[in-house]
């Protein structure tokens, strides 16, 4: 218990510490956009405050606004002069938002995504210059029936090249692998065997589903680790295996009566079989147990999989010469890094909006939508990683930010956009009733999602 609050606790602090960061560059965006149109601003805040949520902290700048961080720390505002909030002096009325050009508000509106996007950028930049550790793209053995199986992958096999592109890293090959089942294009992957020769493995991605929870196991792409021992290092807290009574120093010898060799022969042996009672045979010490446990969906540094939690022993050598040969750190300078970055934060943004477009199909369940909960608990993970996996997470984070800003529903800033753009096209602004409707529906619209979104969240976080 004690444990699991530590947990939550850093969890929480590295959220809303990142919140805090990619709000404040979004707000930024608003308000630098707005002073160089004449604007006059009149509060900056990160944070929002009102009734008994009074504000940590607030002052007035040289140039008359008004900052302040409130107490409610998800969010953040820039409040500009405006006749429809209140009566404005005659002397200001040229610098009142409502009386700027409609290209000027439509600016002003679209600053604060395209901030979270340059935001993105800079988080990739400081990423790629910190150095990514990652994987050499060898493959273990797929599981059958998988796109990887039946084009003729083999453990130990190492992908040399994708279509025409060479592959340096696991990674690499993992985000171009999403991407053509996203768009359904025709991939070959060239490959080098244990014995030095090449062949050319065509994959039939057509029934690939793109759900994440399925994505992975159709694929069959499974990076090859030399082997460990099925001994359980540390079990994660509140989670199926801590319930079924599993312990760190627990050795695994069965799953369903299906002897396990290796740690890696757990997933395998769980994969498709959430909600479902396992019979683990666990050697404890001198005796052996049989214990029933359920696997259920978990995430690990963002990925969703079914599992029971239990991670292997920490001590499988750092210095082992097989791990090392596997191993490959990706490291820029700053120059180098810079169109690097901006390469990986188009990719990434293409990738969200696949994502979206698929799931607006119906292709991924909504379930996928995370909320803050969820958002947390990646952030703090990813800072307990390392400090490049937490750049790029809040780099990610941050760009989802900046694309569901700019999603045409009202009450966001895409929604403010539309309405610009209509404006512009009808020659006069809408009506108030088209407006106040358009509110209406954008407020219910964002209520649904973020229900949505914290029933996903607590459906994890109970199992």
């Amino acid at each position: 218990m004690i444990e699991s609050l530590q947990i939550g606790v850093h969890n929480a602090l590295w959220f809303f510490l990142a919140i805090a960061v990619m709000v404040a560059f979004h707000e930024f965006g608003h308000f630098w956009v707005a002073r160089r149109f004449g604007v006059k601003v009149l509060r900056f805040s990160v944070g929002f405050s009102f009734g008994p949520f009074k504000p940590l902290w607030k002052g007035r700048g040289r140039d008359g606004v008004e900052y302040q961080i409130g107490s409610i720390p998800l969010g953040g505002y820039v409040k500009l002069l405006d006749e429809r909030e209140g009566p404005v002096a005659e002397a200001a009325l040229p610098r009142a938002f409502n009386r700027q050009p409609v290209w000027v508000r439509i600016a002003v509106f679209a600053a604060g995504p395209l901030f979270n996007v340059v935001l993105a950028v800079v988080f990739f930049w400081l990423m790629l210059m910190v150095g990514v550790p990652d994987m050499k793209p060898v493959a273990d053995a797929p599981p059958a029936g998988s796109a990887a199986a039946v084009a003729g992958l083999h453990r130990g096999d190492l992908v040399v090249r994708f279509n025409d592109a060479p592959v340096h890293t696991w990674g690499e090959l993992t985000s171009r692998l999403v991407k053509s089942v996203l768009t359904r294009q025709p991939v070959t992957v060239t490959v080098r065997d244990a014995a030095g020769g090449e062949h050319q493995l065509p994959l039939n991605l057509e029934r690939v589903r793109t759900d994440p929870q399925f994505l992975g196991e159709d694929l069959g792409f499974i990076p090859f680790q030399p082997p460990i021992p099925a001994v359980v290092g540390a079990v994660v807290p509140d989670s199926p295996a801590q319930r079924a009574g599993l312990q760190p120093g627990d050795t695994v010898t069965a799953v369903d009566g299906k002897p396990v060799a290796h740690f890696q022969d757990l997933q395998p042996a769980l994969a498709g079989r959430g909600g479902q009672q396992i019979r683990l045979q666990v050697q404890r010490g001198a005796g052996s147990l049989e214990l029933t446990v359920v696997p259920t969906q978990l995430i690990s540094q963002g990925q969703i999989y079914v599992g029971i939690g239990v991670r292997p022993p920490q001590h499988i050598a750092a210095d082992d010469k097989m791990w090392q040969d596997l191993r490959i750190k990706q490291q820029y300078g700053p120059l180098e890094a810079l169109p690097a970055a901006l390469q990986l934060t188009w990719d990434t943004a293409v990738m969200v909006a696949e994502f979206v477009y698929h799931m607006v199909l119906g292709d991924i369940s909504v379930r996928n939508i995370s909320g803050p909960i969820n958002t947390a608990q990646v952030v703090g993970a990813s800072a307990s990683i390392g400090l490049w996996d937490l750049l790029r997470v809040v780099a990610i984070v941050s760009l989802n930010l900046g694309i569901v800003n700019l999603l045409p529903v009202p009450l966001l800033d895409g929604g403010q956009i539309l309405f610009g753009l209509a404006e512009w096209i009808k020659g006069s602004p809408l009506s108030e009733r088209a407006q106040m409707y358009g509110q209406q529906v954008g407020l219910t619209l964002l209520v649904l999602l973020m229900g949505l979104a914290f029933y996903n969240d607590l459906s994890r976080l109970l199992g």
